[in-house]
């Protein structure tokens, strides 16, 4: 019983910073890209990841998506990207089984979180265009 107690605050800590993770996870593009993104795409967007030299393609450099769509960020096709519904998400996997898992589309505590995390990662990528 003593031992339940003294452990109880511990849970409690864990427990929380867990949750505390998961809602910086929901709510930073910044964080989500760290996570999803960066081993690819490189931690400023340009495709320069650790992980690209053994890719069969090279990473986008995400920084020009602007650039390459005559100086507008098409925010709802990269969020169907990121979500596995555009056409050029091959390298991602499909919606059904994407690289990164059900992150993009996992219900939790009753809420559908994935659509929040995509726009999220979204408006970030948005943030990364060069001018």
């Amino acid at each position: 019983m003593k031992l339940a107690i003294t452990a109880l605050p511990l849970f409690a800590t864990l427990f929380l910073a867990s949750v505390a993770e998961a809602q910086t996870l929901t709510r930073d593009g910044s964080a989500l890209y760290v996570s999803y993104c960066a081993s690819c795409h490189g931690m400023t967007g340009k495709g320069d990841g650790p992980v690209a030299i053994a890719l069969k393609t090279t990473p986008p450099d995400l920084t020009r998506i602007s650039a390459r769509n005559n100086g507008k960020f098409p925010l709802e096709r990269i969020a169907k990207v990121i979500a596995g519904d555009g056409s050029a998400a091959r390298a991602h996997g499909t919606r059904d089984m994407p690289v990164w898992g059900p992150f993009f589309s996992r219900v939790e505590n009753d809420q559908d979180v994935g659509p929040v995390r995509v726009d999220n990662l979204a408006r970030y990528l948005r943030q990364l265009q060069t001018k």
